[in-house]
């Protein structure tokens, strides 16, 4: 089965999927009489029934969110397993693969060097360095395509940025860098591993030159899965990928529900410009931040074919803690007064779905217990919301888990069957990732452990 054809069956089932799982919540159909009031004001009291109402729209917080991921997964075709180069990888212009780490796990940054660096020669680059930023030295061996730079304990950034913002700030003063203006630079986390795709998808996306900023698709699935909860949890992320993250930067080419901080390519002189030092406010989601402040200053971003690899948390301590670290970051960002609400709207509607996530969840229980009067078109954008994150969860399995179900349906099934066991742990982790980040320390940078060797 080719790609176009699989485009077009999954376009087909989604559809089919929104449809039926409206009908199958009752949107088309009228209730039993007697089974919801008349007058829900004289039922419930009007604070109750504005309460109910109020927990309704909320849920719908996350409408653009869904209708973006609809668009991105249906427009664009998800299943092209090559991409191909459009131009010598000799002639391509130069690329640094930057690394941050604190220095904790030295042995997986050099094992993952040393894979990266050969992927590289694989595909043919010869334009293109390594380097590593480190709080605590590594001592890398010699070699002329790698360098360790280690950010002095004394450094200081202007604004007082800290954590990862710092090490990346760093890297941009005029003394450390030794990169030039038209130069590029590949953001990866400590445990992340290339692949020939995503090596050309990133030399095509740097020929080409038009943006000034990418980012691609990253899967939690390759290799040794340590913690089959958290990569069963982590599928919607790589849906998420594919839909909104894929929409907003080939429709729009900004990143208006922000982006992650790896599989991130950048111009030199453009990341220069925008720069890490932000703050603390631009500290702990540093991604998130320094990509409203791109925007704002009006730098063009774009999609880029391929994936790289990466492994979700191994515990549930440290799936809560990422969560947790991500809403508090989000917050800064969305509050922050240095972006206009014009950039930061559509992050706000997110980041607010997923602060009231707690609210939204009662719902399960207090839908059935006090059911409102119908309106056909509320209901189905509220089943709309349920089914495209739904199939969020399936799509996400899908894309994850091609290469380990290619000759067995039985292991697709048990994946999805698995994906969709995982959801009501999803709901709780969330849950609780909002009232601890809510209500906890916003200063505070946690670091999740992915080193497989220390698990």
């Amino acid at each position: 089965m080719n790609c176009e054809v699989k485009h077009a069956l999954h376009c087909a089932v989604l559809v089919a999927w929104i449809v039926c799982f409206a009908y199958f919540c009752g949107v088309f159909t009228e209730p039993a009489e007697g089974t919801v009031p008349a007058s829900p004001v004289a039922s419930y009291g009007l604070v109750w029934t504005i309460c109910l109402y109020l927990l309704r729209f909320t849920a719908l917080l996350v409408l653009p969110q869904c209708l973006c991921n609809l668009c991105g997964l249906m427009m664009f075709n998800a299943f092209r397993e090559k991409v191909q180069l459009k131009a010598a990888p000799l002639l391509s212009p130069f690329v640094c693969f930057r690394v941050v780490t604190k220095g904790n796990f030295p042995l997986l940054v050099k094992e993952n060097i040393d894979t990266n660096m050969k992927k590289c020669f694989e595909a043919g680059m010869e334009n293109f360095i390594f380097e590593v930023v480190t709080d605590k030295a590594i001592n890398l061996p010699p070699n002329p395509r790698v360098r360790e730079v280690v950010v002095p304990t004394a450094y200081r950034t202007k604004s007082g940025a800290k954590f990862k913002a710092r090490a990346l700030q760093y890297c941009l003063e005029d003394d450390v860098n030794i990169l030039q203006p038209t130069d590029w630079i590949v953001h990866l986390d400590e445990e992340t591993l290339l692949t020939t795709n995503a090596i050309c998808g990133i030399l095509n996306f740097c020929e080409d030159g038009t943006h000034q900023f990418g980012q691609g698709v990253i899967t939690y699935a390759n290799g040794d899965i340590v913690n089959w909860l958290t990569t069963l949890s982590d599928s919607f992320r790589v849906a998420d990928d594919m839909g909104k993250l894929r929409f907003q930067f080939k429709l729009f080419h900004k990143p208006l529900f922000g982006w992650k901080g790896s599989y991130v390519v950048t111009q030199v002189e453009a990341e220069r410009d925008v720069s890490y030092d932000h703050g603390m406010e631009g500290s702990i989601a540093e991604d998130c931040f320094f990509s409203m402040i791109a925007m704002k200053h009006g730098y063009s971003f774009d999609f880029i074919e391929g994936e790289m690899h990466e492994k979700s948390p191994f515990t549930m301590w440290d799936f809560l803690q990422q969560r947790k670290r991500w809403l508090q970051g989000i917050l800064l960002t969305v509050h922050s007064s240095k972006i206009a609400i014009c950039h930061k709207a559509l992050l706000a509607l997110s980041l607010y779905a997923w602060a009231t996530m707690p609210l939204t969840s009662l719902q399960i229980f207090l839908c059935p217990l006090f059911p409102l009067p119908r309106f056909l078109l509320f209901d189905f954008l509220l089943s709309f919301v349920g089914a495209v994150n739904l199939y969020m969860y399936i799509f996400g399995v899908v894309k994850s888990f091609s290469h380990k179900y290619r000759n067995s349906f039985l292991r697709l099934g048990m994946y999805l069957a698995g994906a969709l066991m995982t959801i009501p742990f999803n709901i709780l982790i969330e849950n609780a990732a909002v009232l601890v980040g809510m209500f906890g320390r916003k200063d505070q940078f946690y670091v999740v452990n992915k080193d497989i060797q220390t698990v």
